[in-house]
């Protein structure tokens, strides 16, 4: 996939959330190439994402600090989830999980992550990743549908064999698919 005006994202903040679907792996990839195409980068994580892959990880490949908990001692008198949704140029949610489009959808702020965006005025971009029936649930749909009607924006998942063995629509887009994305989403 050629991927066009990627010079638009040089200098970017972006506040990239990584919920617990098995695809967090590529999100690491898709965090290392952001930072290569100059995107500042931080990277908030779901407790559940914590048990599939290292906040660790995310720090090194994004040489900034990787929050979890909004229940850490802070360093300044503002909290994290508010300073953070006010940082960004963009929330880029990926993967996103079925609870979290759940709680964005409805106003739930049970986490950093959904009460982060809640908070946040910057442009939101979610690329969902789960089981094709999970995907494809009504409530899911509509909490998406929902989401849509209020301009957040949707890289749609791609179709394949999903690490549950099931063949269909869920997986996790490429990082191009997801970066192509955000130029759109950025007007370029």
């Amino acid at each position: 996939m050629q991927i066009e005006n990627v010079q638009i994202l040089n200098g970017k903040k972006i506040l990239l959330g990584v919920c617990s679907s098995i695809s967090v792996y590529k999100s690491a990839d898709l965090c290392s190439r952001l930072v290569k195409l100059g995107a500042e980068v931080v990277v908030m994580m779901t407790e559940n994402a914590t048990k599939l892959i290292s906040p660790r990880v995310f720090q090194t490949l994004s040489r900034n600090q990787t929050y979890v908990s909004m229940w850490v001692d802070v360093n300044t008198w503002k909290p994290e989830h508010v300073s953070l949704a006010d940082w960004a140029d963009m929330f880029l949610v990926a993967p996103a999980t079925a609870n979290t489009i759940g709680n964005f959808a409805n106003g739930l702020a049970p986490d950093m992550m959904s009460s982060t965006f809640l908070a946040t005025a910057a442009k939101v971009l979610i690329a969902p990743a789960m089981n094709v029936n999970m995907f494809e649930n009504p409530a899911v749909q509509a909490n998406i549908e929902t989401l849509r009607s209020r301009g957040v924006d949707f890289v749609e998942p791609e179709s394949g064999m999903l690490a549950c063995g099931v063949e269909g629509k869920g997986r996790f887009p490429e990082p191009e698919a997801i970066i192509c994305a955000m130029t759109k989403v950025f007007g370029a």
